[in-house]
């Protein structure tokens, strides 16, 4: 029986788990961030700035952490929950010898400088180690990206490579920096299959 995706709380945020009643809210947050997440991410399809697009989304995030393939969780102040500002996604899940997932992230541009993502990443992190029990997060980003670099760093990954032409993003294949967090209370006696 797969384990419920929690609701995350922090001293500031709401980390909502992600469901399709949600579009609207996801929709307005990538329309304000249109050329906010521009360079970071692959260029957005015909549908990608529609509801029905994040409909679909949310409806896969959710399955996904029914299935145990990744989960998606949508930040929200606690004054205005109504209104996303962020997301935070584990992504890859992978178990038997390997117990990992990807960690991917993005804020609205107007909450940045605040601490609010690090906020965020702490609670996910701890449901990655702690809820699924998993041994390894990576988290991938671009040289330039000096902020994620930054972020990360202060979370405790350690840089582990770097990756010619990792994605295709933004119209060109970029490079990455490769890092990880190990859980260090992982237990293999009780991982998940």
């Amino acid at each position: 029986m797969p384990i419920a995706q929690p609701t995350l709380n922090t001293p500031r945020l709401l980390l909502l788990p992600a469901q399709p009643a949600q579009a609207r809210a996801m929709l307005d947050f990538h329309v304000r961030n249109r050329q906010h997440f521009e360079p970071w991410d692959p260029k957005p399809g015909d549908m990608f700035f529609t509801e029905l697009y994040w409909t679909m989304q949310l409806r896969q995030r959710a399955r996904d952490w029914e299935e145990g393939r990744g989960g998606r969780f949508l930040l929200a102040l606690h004054a205005e929950p109504e209104r996303v500002i962020g997301s935070v996604g584990l992504s890859n899940i992978s178990r038997g010898a390997f117990q990992s997932c990807h960690l991917g992230y993005g804020l609205d541009q107007h909450c940045q400088g605040q601490g609010l993502m690090r906020e965020a990443l702490e609670a996910v992190i701890r449901c990655a180690f702690d809820t699924l029990k998993l041994h390894r997060v990576q988290a991938n980003y671009q040289p330039h990206n000096l902020r994620s670099a930054g972020l990360l760093k202060r979370l405790g990954f350690e840089i582990e490579g770097h990756a010619k032409n990792y994605l295709y993003l933004n119209g060109a294949w970029r490079d990455h920096v490769l890092s990880s967090r190990l859980n260090p209370d992982f237990d293999p006696e009780h991982m998940l299959a």
